[in-house]
């Protein structure tokens, strides 16, 4: 099934999406801590309430996600484009919710920084809360998958060892569209990130180095994962930040980024108008 958390007439709804109509989940306002695994296998659906996606604002798909966890350096080509050596332990950062803005809104881009870049994501949303949760049991604690663009300030990312000055500015990192249960996009998943049209990263699942299990797993030793706790599985090769003549992202123009089985995000960037 296909969940989203939307806004219709300045109401909040968690709606399941079904071809071109959603339908809203009885008293649920958004995905999240409230939805977990248990009650998207039987969505409390008002079927009579149901409306044209279409007339919908795509909202993050988990808006206050409890967690918002991060991978770096999680595909050879990235590794090998940034010049590091692989690690054999997950290179693992946070982000705050105010980070997260909707799969299709204007992307601000800060005037502090020069040098902004993009990163396209397949995003692993938990369904069930765990701790120290084995790799062979781990994807039975996911409740699905989505889109993210972790876009970056690299001028600021590499001002430190530590990267959350780089990552973790507001409504910088678009996700959605739609949580895509498990049983519907499986492995492997094809990542592509397009430019104003030109595509300028693809790679599949299979090329993770540390795997969703795994990843989950890993971070269930230290952390309880908790329904609605977002992860980042990492960008692959071809960001603008690492190429000749740099492709750093300007206003106006567009970024996109899709996977077949979950959708496609797509945001304009803008100037980000001071306060």
């Amino acid at each position: 099934m296909r969940f989203a958390s939307v806004e219709h007439e300045g109401n909040h709804l968690a709606v399941a999406i079904e071809g071109d109509r959603a339908i809203p989940m009885r008293g649920v306002t958004e995905l999240g801590p409230e939805t977990p695994l248990s009650l998207l296998r039987d969505p409390p659906l008002d079927r009579e309430s149901s409306l044209p996606t279409t007339e919908l604002y795509r909202r993050p798909v988990v808006p206050h996600p409890g967690k918002v966890i991060c991978v770096g350096l999680n595909y050879a080509a990235h590794i090998e484009e940034t010049k590091r050596e692989q690690s054999d332990y997950p290179v693992l950062f946070t982000k705050f919710a105010t980070t997260l803005t909707g799969p299709y809104d204007p992307i601000p881009l800060p005037p502090e920084s020069g040098a902004i870049d993009y990163e396209g994501e397949i995003v692993v949303v938990i369904g069930e809360r765990g701790r120290r949760i084995r790799p062979d049991r781990a994807l039975e604690f996911v409740a699905g998958y989505a889109i993210a663009n972790d876009v970056s300030m690299r001028d600021y990312q590499y001002k430190t060892h530590q990267w959350l000055q780089g990552k973790a500015w507001d409504a910088s990192t678009p996700v959605g569209p739609d949580l895509v249960t498990v049983d519907e996009a499986p492995d492997p998943l094809t990542l592509r990130t397009f430019v104003d049209g030109e595509k300028v990263q693809e790679a599949t699942t299979e090329l993770l180095i540390f795997d969703v299990a795994t990843l989950v797993s890993t971070i269930s030793e230290f952390a309880t994962l908790e329904p609605g706790d977002l992860i980042l599985t990492g960008t692959p090769g071809g960001v603008g930040y690492r190429r000749e003549p740099q492709l750093l992202l300007k206003e106006d123009v567009v970024v996109a980024v899709e996977v077949d089985q979950i959708g496609r995000i797509e945001n304009r960037c803008v100037a980000d108008q001071p306060r």
